[in-house]
Formats: structure tokens, C-alpha cells, sequence
């Protein structure tokens, strides 16, 4: 493992992928990241779809706008997404562990990017939630944040700089 303050930096979108399959274990541990992530009152509402099928991810691909056509050249798709009567924090728990299977996949040489599906959608005012709940089967009464795209990096990303942090943005005492 890289220590973190390097997994930090290099971790980026990744948003072209290569044709290799990932490992099995190696999505396991993706996967176990975010089940064993932290959750509001250990409630753990969340839920996940991984989709392997390539027809699946073409048609995950069109369920917004822009954004999701990454999706098509992706090894496996993550569907995040919960039951939102059973936890009013699902939003942050969803994003918590979807951010911890990005910080493992890149750990482990993945690359990944967040697909927002979350009130996004197609121009017509179709909702990206209720597409992608119609391909997947999704049960109403949940609800999906996002989809997590993952493969081989078809490219390596230049690592992030420290001179790019902002800063500025940090208040000490008050705002």
C-alpha cells in the first residue's frame, strides 16, 4: 500500500480504461472497502450493483445527459444506491463508501470515476434514477447517489500537486 498522503496524489478520474477484465479479488477488495466504510448509527443502508455485462453498461451509459458514456468502456460498473427510509444520511454514507472503493482501486492500480446519477437526467426530464432503476430492477424506495466506473487505466493521470490545494478555503476559529 501506498501511504495515504500518496494515494491522495495520484488518485484521480480516470475516465478512458483498457479492455482487461479485473481480477476478482482484486474487486472483492473494491468492494469490501465500501462495506466496511463508515456509516451513519452503523445502519448501513446502502447497497451495490455490480454490472459486468457489456450490453448492461451501454445502456447505464445513457442514463443522463453527459457524464456517463465512460460507462461503455468500463470493466465493472458499481451501482451505488439505498434504501432512504431506512437511513436519512444515505447521501453521505452512499458518498463515504463510494469514495472508499475509489481510494482502494486506486490502490490496487485501478482507475475510477464517479458517474453522478442523483438528480440528474435526460433532456425529456426523464430522471437518471428511474433509468437506471428500470435497467437494474432497483426497488422503489431507493434511491441511487452514483455510479462508481472501474478498469484498467487505459493511461497513467499526472499526480495532483500541493500547490493546487486551496487553501483558502480553510478557516482556523471562524470563518
Amino acid at each position: 500500500m501506498k501511504n495515504f498522503a500518496q494515494l491522495m496524489h495520484s488518485r484521480r478520474s480516470c475516465r478512458k480504461f483498457t479492455q482487461e477484465k479485473i481480477d476478482p479479488e482484486a474487486l472483492s477488495l473494491v468492494l469490501n472497502a465500501a462495506l466496511l466504510s463508515p456509516s451513519a448509527k452503523s445502519r448501513r443502508s446502502w447497497h451495490f450493483v455490480v454490472v459486468e455485462d457489456k450490453n448492461t453498461l451501454e445502456k447505464l451509459a445513457d442514463c443522463k445527459e453527459s457524464g456517463a458514456t465512460l460507462l461503455k468502456n468500463a470493466a465493472v460498473a458499481v451501482v451505488v444506491t439505498a434504501n432512504v427510509a431506512e437511513n436519512d444520511c444515505w447521501i453521505e454514507d452512499c458518498s463515504i463508501a463510494t469514495l472508499a472503493m475509489q481510494l482502494q482501486a486506486e490502490d490496487l492500480g485501478l482507475g475510477s470515476c464517479w458517474v453522478q446519477v442523483r438528480n440528474r437526467g435526460l433532456n425529456s426530464g426523464e430522471r437518471a434514477v428511474d433509468i437506471v432503476r428500470g435497467i437494474l430492477n432497483i426497488p422503489e424506495g431507493f434511491d441511487t447517489l452514483c455510479i462508481l466506473a472501474l478498469g484498467h487505466k487505459a493511461s497513467e493521470l499526472p499526480l495532483k500537486n500541493d500547490d493546487d490545494a486551496p487553501w483558502e478555503q480553510v478557516h482556523v476559529g471562524t470563518f
